[in-house]
């Protein structure tokens, strides 16, 4: 390229200067320019959608529109950009006005429904079938868990009244993952339609909040709410359990079922059972616990000559999975894997 081509000055039609470039040199000078052009066009019809749709989401500038829409007429010929500009002010104004009081219907909403209402201390008899469930207790931190559902049928129902620390909720002991019960307890505040001098007074249930009903209406299938009664406010659901009754279902091929009676039976009493859990060395210190009773009673049902038997073991309280282990040595004593001995 010659330095006469790159001079925006330079005259095409000097017949002069078209003698020294061929009509090839100029076409193709021609056609890089108009390329540059359109490459820029294109950029500027980007940056103006752009600020178009910046100008769009101006409040002053939708305000122009409206009102250029009723009068039939361009607002900026009767109010200034500053007029436009003080109505843009106001407008943010009135709409952080509406934020503001939306938050405090919703505070005040949120302060009634835990604060306001009555509230009685009650305990709730429960069942669940466990097996698509990760235990009971839901510091297990897996999902789904029994408790979990429970209290998400208590927020929706609005029945609780604070967290679990505020509601004083206990519960009677946790189950492993798959494990089902029939008698679980818990007890916690709840809210009540009663005020507390009607709370005590004749049937409790009258006039009542019909809490087995609401809670069963949105708990999942296998979780039920048996039943439910008031409660002194010394009563712990865990604490105050007098007995906690534990039974395994099984089948009796290849089992020596008098075997592991006779072993089981030694079981009754108090005793050290550390061997037999799983440790807990941080919130456990006395690991002797006393058991009442043990048995293995026939069940109705039957598969061939085969037949299902529960083993029951019943006790004041428990220590982490320790009637697991206990069921598993046993399980291999009436396999003849180990020693009847075996809980001496």
């Amino acid at each position: 390229m010659s330095k006469l081509e790159g001079d925006p000055h330079f005259n095409y039609s000097d017949p002069l200067v078209m003698q020294r470039f061929s009509d090839k040199d100029l076409i193709t000078t021609l056609q890089a320019q108009l390329h540059s052009l359109q490459k820029r066009l294109g950029e500027l019809e980007i940056e103006n959608a752009k600020l178009s749709s910046q100008l769009s989401e101006c409040p002053c500038y939708r305000i122009k529109d409206r009102v250029d829409h009723t009068l039939g007429t361009d607002v900026s010929s009767i109010l200034g950009e500053e007029d436009i500009k003080t109505c843009c002010v106001r407008e943010q104004a009135v709409s952080l006005t509406r934020n503001k009081n939306l938050k405090k219907r919703t505070s005040g909403h949120k302060n009634t429904s835990t604060q306001n209402y009555s509230k009685r201390f009650v305990a709730l008899k429960i069942m669940y079938f466990g097996q698509r469930f990760y235990g009971f207790a839901s510091e297990a931190q897996m999902d789904p868990t029994v408790e979990s559902e429970i209290f998400k049928a208590l927020e929706k129902t609005r029945l609780l009244v604070g967290d679990k620390q505020e509601s004083q909720y206990s519960r009677c002991g946790r189950t492993d993952k798959g494990v089902s019960s029939v008698g679980q307890v818990i007890a916690l505040f709840l809210r009540s339609n009663l005020k507390g001098s009607d709370q005590n007074c004749g049937d409790p249930g009258k006039g009542e909040i019909d809490y087995v009903r609401l809670l069963n209406r949105v708990l999942p299938n296998d979780i039920r709410v048996l039943g439910w009664c008031p409660a002194p406010m010394d009563f712990h659901a865990r604490f105050t359990c007098l007995s906690r009754e534990y039974k395994y279902l099984f089948w009796t091929k290849n089992l020596d079922l008098m075997v592991m009676e006779s072993a089981g039976k030694k079981l009754v009493g108090e005793h050290d059972f550390r061997n037999f859990c799983r440790m807990d060395a941080v919130n456990v210190h006395n690991y002797r616990r006393n058991i009442t009773s043990f048995e293995i009673s026939p069940c109705s049902e039957r598969f061939g000559d085969n037949r299902l038997f529960a083993m029951i073991i019943k006790g004041s309280a428990f220590l982490w999975h320790q009637v697991r282990c206990l069921v598993a040595v046993l399980f291999m004593i009436g396999q003849g894997l180990e020693s009847p001995n075996s809980f001496e």
